[in-house]
C-alpha cells in the first residue's frame, strides 16, 4: 500500500490544485458535523425562546448560511474545485442540555468529493449560531467540527448515517 502523501503540491513542492480531469464522474456524498456549546444560563434562555433571537430564527438563519457556504466553498478554500451541488441539507438539533449539533450533508456527481463542502457548511452554520447568540455570552464554544463520513471516489470513509 502506498504511503499517504499531500495532494496539493506539485512535483517541485509548490502549492497546486489537484488535476481531476482523468477521473470519472461518480456519485459522491459527505456528511460533516459541528457542535456549538453554550454556558448553562444561555442554553436555558435559548431553549425558552425556541432558538429565536432579536436577529431572527437562529436555526433558520444557520441553515441558510451553511447552505450558501457549502455552495461557495471553492471561493473560500484555495484549491477546492467549484462543484455543482445536487443536494445540501443541514440539520440543527440539541445534542445535550448545552450543545447544538449541526449536520451538513452534501451530494454531487463529479470527479472530486464534497468533504470540504460539508465541513464548510457545518462550520459556517455553527459560526452563524455564535454570531446570533454572542450578545448573550462570549463564552460560547464552536467545535469540534469533523467529517463523519464520505462515499464515492477511491474509498468510502466513516458512516453517512
Amino acid at each position: 500500500m502506498p504511503k499517504p502523501a499531500l495532494t496539493h503540491l506539485d512535483a517541485a513542492g509548490r502549492p497546486a490544485m489537484v488535476d481531476v480531469s482523468a477521473k470519472p464522474a461518480t456519485a459522491r456524498e459527505a456528511v460533516a458535523e459541528c457542535r456549538v456549546r453554550f454556558p448553562p444560563a444561555v442554553a436555558e434562555q435559548l431553549r425558552r425562546s425556541g432558538l429565536k433571537s432579536a436577529k431572527g430564527g437562529i436555526v433558520e438563519t444557520a441553515i441558510i448560511a451553511g447552505t450558501l457556504a457549502a455552495k461557495r466553498t471553492h471561493e473560500l478554500i484555495p484549491f477546492c474545485h467549484p462543484l455543482p451541488l445536487e443536494g445540501c441539507r443541514l440539520a440543527v438539533d440539541w445534542h445535550d442540555a448545552r450543545s447544538l449539533r449541526i449536520e451538513c450533508r452534501v451530494r454531487t456527481t463529479h470527479r472530486t468529493g464534497v468533504e470540504m463542502e460539508a465541513l464548510t457548511g457545518a462550520t459556517v452554520a455553527a459560526l452563524t449560531v455564535y454570531d446570533m447568540c454572542k450578545a448573550l455570552s462570549h463564552a460560547i464554544v464552536v467545535g469540534p467540527a469533523r467529517l463523519r463520513g464520505k462515499r464515492g471516489g477511491r474509498r468510502d470513509v466513516g458512516t453517512l448515517a
